[in-house]
């Protein structure tokens, strides 16, 4: 009989994804693009940091030790599902509209989704979620001069999206 891991955690953790939720369920919503699949993964994410806890030694890395957990999880749904999940722009103009951190622009929006993920990814942690590029490093597990090139790389295709789209 397999035992289960004890979940480790102190009041600051339980604080901190109280104070977070919303962001968390964003960034994984920003993977699986499926509202119950992400609420899913926030859940086994939560789960996920309470049992390893113990193991962050640098407290101040809490965010970018959280964020690495959630993008991982929702890689490994991805990997175990392999589905796509097509959001029609009723559902998105909905779900979006219950965070502050809505998608205003929708030829923006559309143009994140067309990057591919490894781009996609930085610009969301770097922009929307306002990490500095050693924190998206960290989390994503990359140098950090792979990032920056990386986001220039991911900036200039947006610009020429955008620019496509406009004309």
């Amino acid at each position: 009989m397999k035992r289960k891991k004890q979940l480790f955690y102190d009041d600051d953790l339980v604080e901190w994804i109280r104070q977070n939720k919303k962001q968390l369920y964003w960034l994984a919503y920003s993977y699986v693009k499926n509202e119950q699949d992400a609420l899913d993964i926030v859940q086994d994410s939560i789960q996920k940091a309470m049992q390893n806890y113990q193991q962050l030694l640098n407290k101040e890395k809490l965010k970018s030790w959280f964020y690495r957990i959630v993008i991982n999880t929702s890689l490994d749904f991805l990997k175990k599902f392999r589905r796509v999940q097509v959001t029609d722009d009723e559902t998105l103009r909905y779900l979006s509209s219950s965070s502050e951190d809505q998608y205003e622009n929708l030829d923006l929006a559309g143009a994140l989704e067309r990057l591919p993920t490894k781009y996609r990814e930085i610009v969301i942690l770097r922009y929307f979620e306002d990490l500095k590029i050693e924190e998206v490093a960290y989390i994503l597990n990359e140098n950090s001069n792979t990032i920056k090139t990386r986001l220039y790389k991911a900036l200039k295709i947006l610009r020429i999206d955008m620019e496509q789209e406009e004309g």
